[in-house]
């Protein structure tokens, strides 16, 4: 009954990650790697080897520094402000209380608004936005693929 238990909590843990690649509330990736390590746990190492949980462990900080990194290089690349950075981090915060929409669209509107207060242009507000968004959702695709490639690397290593 206790590994099934232990089973049942590895499988919610990566369901929750994968469901926290989207919603930032939950650290998704962290979740996922969790569920993993426990189920190689759980299996005593045997189908998952401390080799696989090294290159999902690696997958795992990829996927992380992509999320981070993603955004940041989109709004660097269209030549943003700080007050463009802050504003993007701030609308990500209060995204969170909007809903999935508003995660995905707030750091556009607090990218555009730093801009903006910082240089009074709006047509480089709009472009460090959406350059912003657009690196935001680079980022997004990016952890939820490796999410996804890492749970299927769980699952093969499990099944082979």
């Amino acid at each position: 009954m206790e590994i099934t238990l232990l089973w049942v909590l590895c499988v919610v843990l990566m369901v929750l990650g994968l469901a926290g690649t989207v919603l930032p509330v939950l650290p998704g990736t962290l979740l996922v790697w969790a569920g993993i390590v426990l189920g190689a746990w759980i299996d005593d190492f045997a189908r998952i080897s401390m080799t696989t949980l090294a290159v999902i462990t690696v997958l795992a900080v990829l996927a992380w520094a992509l999320d981070y990194a993603a955004g940041w290089m989109g709004a660097q690349r269209a030549g943003a402000s700080q007050q463009a950075l802050i504003g993007a981090a701030v609308g990500t915060v209060l995204g969170l209380f909007m809903g999935f929409v508003g995660v995905l669209f707030m750091p556009l509107v607090g990218a555009a608004l730093g801009e903006y207060l910082a240089r009074k242009d709006h047509g480089r507000a709009a472009k460090v936005g959406v350059a912003t968004w657009v690196g935001i959702v680079v980022g997004l695709v990016a952890k939820v693929v490796i999410s996804f490639i890492m749970v299927g690397i769980f699952i093969a290593a499990l099944l082979i």
